[in-house]
């Protein structure tokens, strides 16, 4: 997705969950390998980020005189695609012709996403070299904590260090100390899973099986997880990973009907849609979650209604969504039994994860993110001469940026969003930590709608921490005494 201006934000977003990859046989040229599945939770994210940079385009008082544009791309939650997108955006996809001058802006003027922890060490550590910002809004390794390592990274998210204690303070609050752990085979997952089992033996609990969920899939390895969840006395199970790696565990345990167990959701999952389906509700319901601080951005709504695809071959992914959305293509090629997409079908009558801003989390950090791109960007450019931060005093130049100029303004940013949030960032380039506590609960048509049930802010004072509403909860055991029966 595509939009000029006199300067550019990057953004990397995972509009597909799965990539199927091409038979490498050696005897015939690779064909490229393609997404599928649409995520339209993760589209509505990406249309979030062009939202906030036209508002900021049209608002007078943040950079005046200044276009933002767009250049976004698709991850399909794999690294080697994250990467060739990311190398898109730093060098440009413009041809270089023998004249050409090196001066002015550079591709990008920095990076909105990615949303993966292992994606973000990888670009980070190249963006580091040339000192090019990068703002992830859902990437929360502890790892990239590591300003030494990733000098120009920044998140609007909180790390998994803080995500950790969280989940620490509602077990110590049931008092729930013998507990199973399944977690992702990638730097998000092994980074929180090692955090949490020390801070499980901090306060007395044990962890009764820990397990990697296989990155390929592989069936034989799920079945065995799954057999040792229903074979295992903890009825307790904390999860860390992505819903793409956790989605086919799911399945298994629907298939082995394993029930009685209560889930822990890590931010990551806890609030994702694709698991809030009527025939799960009997295996997930009351769930409790970590969920990203959630927030509401006037106008989105309308906004999101209004979009409609283009002739513009940069904006494809608009088309892919509309083919998604209504079931049709544009291009049908004659084949029978398909419907030709017209382009005037109506957004109004449709209710997805696109649509629904009732519950903005991951779009909210990709909002706070943009404003806080721009908020720096605004900063260098209010810059007095005589009393510049860099060598000599001197100011950046905003028609000849260096992206080391923006990252030092970046660092100081500190502003409110209009949901009354205050977006700063700590020395590391973390956000500040505060959660929602979710629990999934039954909706009027028997799937699963996640509830916010309490609060965790690690700036209260002590004691205050963590914030439930326990009669709120929904707990999905057949036992009225769920609390104590979860203990055993």
């Amino acid at each position: 997705m595509y939009q000029d201006g006199d300067l550019i934000i990057g953004g990397l977003f995972a509009f597909h969950l799965i990539t199927v990859f091409p038979e490498l046989n050696f005897k015939r040229e690779p064909e490229q390998s393609h997404c599928e599945r649409f995520y339209m939770a993760s589209f509505q994210q990406a249309q979030t980020m062009v939202y906030a940079i036209n508002e900021i385009n049209n608002n007078p008082n943040l950079l005046p005189n200044i276009t933002l544009g767009y250049h976004l791309y698709d991850n399909c939650v794999k690294l080697g695609l994250a990467f060739r997108s990311a190398t898109a955006l730093l060098s440009g996809t413009e041809e270089i012709v023998s004249n050409f001058n090196c001066t002015g802006p550079p591709p990008v003027i920095g990076i909105v996403g990615d949303p993966g922890s292992t994606h973000c060490i990888a670009i980070s550590s190249v963006l580091g070299l040339f000192r090019i910002p990068m703002v992830s809004y859902y990437a929360t390794c502890s790892c990239l904590s590591d300003r030494k390592k990733y000098p120009s990274f920044f998140r609007t998210i909180p790390s998994d260090a803080f995500q950790v204690r969280a989940m620490i303070q509602i077990l110590r609050h049931f008092g729930w100390t013998w507990v199973g752990l399944l977690y992702s085979d990638d730097d998000y997952g092994i980074n929180a899973a090692q955090s949490f089992q020390k801070e499980v033996q901090l306060f007395g609990g044990c962890v009764s099986f820990s397990e990697i969920l296989p990155l390929d899939n592989n069936h034989v390895d799920i079945q065995r997880i799954v057999q040792g969840i229903q074979a295992s006395t903890a009825r307790v199970v904390v999860v860390f990973s992505t819903e793409a790696y956790l989605l086919p565990l799911m399945d298994e345990v629907v298939l082995q009907n394993v029930t009685g167990r209560q889930w822990i959701a890590s931010e990551a999952w806890a609030t994702s849609p694709v698991f809030h389906t009527q025939h799960l509700l009997p295996f997930l319901g009351g769930t409790l979650g970590i969920a990203i601080r959630r927030g509401e951005i006037q106008g989105l709504h309308k906004f999101l209604l209004r979009l409609h695809p283009d002739s513009n071959f940069k904006n494809n992914m608009v088309r892919i969504f509309w083919e998604n959305m209504f079931g049709c293509s544009f291009d049908t090629g004659g084949r029978e039994g398909e419907t030709m997409c017209t382009g005037q079908e109506d957004l109004s009558s449709t209710e997805t994860a696109y649509t629904d801003v009732s519950e903005l989390r991951a779009s909210y950090n990709v909002y706070k993110a943009v404003y806080a791109l721009a908020h720096a960007l605004h900063g260098l450019m209010q810059c007095e001469e005589v009393s510049g931060p860099f060598s000599g005093n001197r100011c950046g130049d905003i028609t000849n940026l260096k992206p080391w100029q923006l990252v030092h303004y970046l660092q100081k940013v500190n502003f409110t969003t209009g949901f009354g949030d205050r977006v700063s960032f700590d020395e590391n380039g973390d956000a500040l930590a505060i959660y929602d506590v979710m629990n999934w609960q039954p909706s009027a048509d028997g799937s699963i709608v996640a509830r916010t049930v309490g609060v965790v802010d690690e700036g209260a004072a002590r004691g205050k921490v963590l914030t439930l509403e326990e009669d709120a909860i929904y707990w999905n055991l057949e036992t009225n005494k769920a609390v104590h029966f979860l203990k055993l």
